[in-house]
């Protein structure tokens, strides 16, 4: 049966994904954002779409709306953009869940919060379980962002304790594909970016750290797998591809499928940044039957072709 969706963030990289998934599964879905990090042209295929309605709308405001559903998130993603003005990612991140859990809590429809990686910090544990409770720094300029997400998880607990809403909670991993914002700061953007425009790629460190990369596809197929849970499962639920890969061996993999001459140059490691990060997913593959199929090269072969049709 087709339900009425609220996504948050509905025009940003991952919820415009997410917002196209569900149009094509029938739903009805309203997509509100407030353009500070998404765009219209995100979302341009869907906007004559019957089953498709958008909200110029940020949620550190009350959102009045009739939903079946609400995938939270809103919220911008990338350090360099958050950073920017980090009162107003805290503000997002902590009042926007609030407002949403209100909205859940008067039409008692089960509400999914969009969580992070960021949440461990600089792990001492690797890889990262669900069980890690994190090493953050609370005071750092990342705080804004890592700090209001463990805030907004706590709100979704308590608002389940306390009031009965059905919660959803996914850890997302870095997640890469089509739609990115070139020069957005997140590592893959940036590096297919300079690679096209053949400059020299920007290593920060020196380029052994690791990440986990989750082609787009695949992590909109564990939000809806999570969403569709029965409503005893709560999460936390890690979401994201378990093979690590360090940057230095990223950068000269983008470098190799872009035929690209550019070189690579290092940089100050930013504060506070992860050493490693790596999801544990065992909980995700025996709850949801979710393992991301996409192979690192596939995925970014799509996304470098996406990069060069919005470059050319």
């Amino acid at each position: 049966m087709p339900n009425k969706i609220l996504v948050t963030g509905g025009a940003g990289f991952l919820g415009s994904h997410l917002c196209d998934r569900l149009i094509r599964l029938g739903h009805h879905v309203l997509c509100a954002d407030n353009l500070s990090t998404g765009a219209k042209q995100n979302i341009a295929q869907l906007v004559k779409h019957p089953g498709f309605e958008f909200i110029d709308h940020d949620i550190t405001r009350p959102l009045k709306a009739t939903v079946d559903q609400i995938y939270n998130l809103a919220c911008p993603a990338s350090p360099r953009i958050y950073q920017t003005d980090p009162l107003k990612t805290t503000k997002t991140a902590v009042i926007g869940a609030v407002n949403m859990l209100d909205l859940a809590t008067k039409h008692e429809c089960p509400i999914l919060q969009a969580s992070t990686s960021e949440i461990y910090g600089d792990p001492e544990v690797h890889p990262q379980p669900e069980t890690y409770q994190g090493r953050v720094n609370p005071i750092g300029p990342r705080a804004c962002y890592d700090e209001g997400k463990r805030c907004a998880e706590s709100l979704f607990f308590d608002y389940h304790r306390q009031h009965g809403v059905e919660i959803k909670v996914a850890r997302i991993f870095n997640t890469y594909g089509p739609k990115m914002m070139p020069g957005d700061g997140r590592v893959i953007s940036n590096f297919i970016s300079q690679a096209l425009n053949q400059i020299p790629l920007t290593i920060s460190g020196n380029g052994l750290q690791t990440r986990s990369f989750c082609y787009v596809d695949d992590m909109v197929d564990g939000l809806i797998s999570l969403m569709n849970t029965p409503s005893h499962v709560t999460g936390p639920v890690n979401l994201g591809n378990p093979v690590e890969v360090s940057i230095l061996d990223l950068a000269q993999k983008i470098i190799r499928l872009t035929k690209s001459t550019s070189q690579t140059i290092f940089s100050r490691l930013p504060v506070d940044d992860p050493q490693k990060r790596q999801p544990e997913i065992t909980l995700a593959i025996q709850m949801l039957g979710w393992n991301p199929a996409t192979p690192l090269q596939q995925g970014l072969e799509k996304t470098i072709q996406w990069f060069r049709t919005i470059q050319s």
